[in-house]
């Protein structure tokens, strides 16, 4: 199979947790993957590795909340096929409050502005595909709030409103849009991001919880919505650990 008959999956946040796991995954699936995120090194090293296997990857660095840096990655993608708006984050566990503002605004702008930026710019792109698919990882917390993540939770929402009115707007073209909402997933950095560094902190959100969710259960589901047939939409996808009940119901074992 050629590079040209490759269906080109474009990933963002990709530099590791989710988005690379997404990116093997469906790389694997048989896409020619675009590894985007702000660190580039990363990026190279996945789509060298990838490459390495046998697979085709491309990697750019790239800032989803910079438009014109965008609108600069879409208009040199000569095909695009799927988008998985994966970059996103949380900042902080404070109260509404005590909450930081500009927690608030970043977290809004990477999980709902970059994701808009990235839709809007690639959906021409995705539509004359004949087959295109936008994926939206958002989370449960864009479906349930708790305390000390109205921040996160406001921007998660942004992100679920995003793709459901998406879905509406563009029913009849040929594209479908796919939410995956993860529940409590352990990976490398999501939890030290949160609390800047603070791996105890971190480690306590994890703390006696058997088995919680790792980026490669949750790159097996995204594969697996983006690989059914065209005409299939999943349009919401909820995927939790066993031990975790709902965002504040969680079993731990001591």
């Amino acid at each position: 199979m050629t590079a040209a008959a490759l269906p080109v999956a474009v990933v963002t946040g990709a530099s590791s947790g989710i988005g690379a796991a997404t990116a093997r995954g469906l790389a694997a699936a048989g896409h020619h993957v675009v590894l985007t995120a702000r660190r580039k090194d990363r990026v190279e090293a996945l789509a060298a590795e990838l490459t390495e296997a046998g697979h085709q990857a491309t990697a750019h660095a790239l800032d989803v909340t910079d438009r014109p840096a965008v609108d600069a990655f879409a208009a040199a993608l000569d095909r695009c096929d799927v988008l998985v708006n994966n970059a996103g984050g949380a900042l902080g566990a404070d109260p509404v409050a005590t909450g930081d503002p500009d927690d608030w605004r970043r977290m809004y702008e990477v999980n709902v502005i970059g994701a808009l930026n990235m839709t809007q710019t690639l959906l021409p792109a995705l539509t004359a595909s004949g087959a295109g698919t936008v994926v939206v990882l958002s989370s449960t917390a864009g479906h349930a709030t708790y305390e000390g993540g109205a921040g996160y939770v406001a921007a998660k929402n942004g992100a679920r409103v995003l793709a459901e009115t998406l879905r509406l707007e563009i029913v009849g073209t040929p594209v479908r849009v796919i939410e995956i909402a993860p529940g409590m997933v352990k990976t490398e950095e999501f939890a030290a991001t949160r609390f800047r560094g603070d791996i105890e902190k971190a480690a306590k959100v994890y703390q006696g919880v058997p088995d919680p969710l790792t980026a490669d259960d949750v790159a097996d589901t995204v594969t697996w919505a983006v690989t059914r047939p065209p005409h299939v939409n999943i349009d919401l996808l909820v995927v939790r650990p066993r031990a975790q009940a709902s965002n504040t119901k969680v079993h731990r074992e001591h």
